[in-house]
């Protein structure tokens, strides 16, 4: 069984709408066996579906190929999530350390999250070196 990428990524719950699929495939964040993918292309079953959602890029291996959205606890039928361990890592790094880079129109930090900032880069810019007098 054969479906397109673009419903398939939606059915199986990697993206919310349709068209936040199809977009991903036109902005270049979705390939299929290493190769780009357009949103009509069509998945098969045994298909590795590369989605690049920044910082990680998350991989499954298609189990069934669907067209119609299913409910979140048939998903281990549908794909299985083979995504390396290290790309989780950097997920958590970039959590840890979200502060620092502020999302565009989110307005000006807090002075809460101004100090933090401030603290944040005074100990990345000083090198942990001790200078006796």
């Amino acid at each position: 069984m054969e479906a397109r990428l673009d419903k398939w990524l939606w059915a199986a719950r990697i993206y919310k709408t349709r068209t936040l699929a199809a977009d991903a495939c036109k902005n270049g964040r979705v390939s299929i066996n290493g190769a780009q993918a357009k949103p009509s292309r069509t998945v098969k079953e045994g298909d590795e579906v590369t989605v690049r959602k920044a910082p990680v890029n998350y991989t499954f291996r298609v189990k069934q190929a669907i067209e119609n959205r299913v409910g979140a606890k048939l998903l281990p039928d549908i794909y299985e999530n083979i995504t390396a361990p290290e790309e989780y890592a950097l997920l958590e790094m970039s959590r840890i350390s979200g502060f620092v880079d502020r999302a565009r129109g989110t307005g000006r930090p807090t002075k809460k999250e101004r100090r933090a900032l401030d603290n944040f880069m005074d100990d990345s810019a000083m090198p942990n070196v001790f200078y006796p007098d």
